[in-house]
């Protein structure tokens, strides 16, 4: 069991699941409601934190490995950058709403957003991927209370 509990393991197998959900609920339906790519991301963040608190950081980085991290990080940068520049490039201003511009969608639907959805998506990829690799590092840099460089370079080499 290592210290961990089998209450705390059977709730977060069923739970995490469920705020995971959420999280996607509060990214497509953040343009319509309160929520939206940020809140969205430490939500879906949080799902995954919750499986390094009750398993450790093996159990978590076997749903998202380090590398995948990274690379959600980088391209959630990279689409939001993207989607500022199409906006210059078609509207001719910086992060115009291109798509809600050349055919504006029907009030209070899912899709009449035009980009702002797919910026919710790259703001949760960025925010959702940047809080777990904190949580990584973290739990990786975890020095004991009231320790010091020795109790760090003894866990290094562990």
């Amino acid at each position: 069991m290592n210290g961990r509990s089998l209450i705390v393991e059977t709730v977060t197998r069923w739970v995490a699941p469920l705020i995971f959900l959420y999280g996607l609920n509060v990214v497509a339906y953040g343009h319509l409601s309160p929520g939206g790519g940020f809140a969205g991301g430490v939500v879906l963040a949080c799902a995954f934190i919750i499986l390094v608190l009750a398993w450790g950081k093996q159990r978590a980085t076997s749903h998202m490995p380090f590398g995948l991290a990274k690379c959600l990080d980088s391209l959630g940068a990279l689409l939001f950058l993207g989607l500022a520049l199409l906006g210059l490039a078609v509207g001719g201003t910086f992060f115009v709403n291109v798509i809600q511009r050349s055919s504006p969608g029907e009030a209070l639907r899912l899709w009449n957003g035009g980009i702002m959805p797919l910026c919710n998506v790259a703001i949760a990829f960025k925010v959702c991927a940047s809080l777990f690799l904190v949580m990584l590092v973290l739990s990786v840099l975890r020095v004991v209370e009231g320790g010091g460089k020795e109790d760090l370079r003894a866990q290094e080499e562990e």
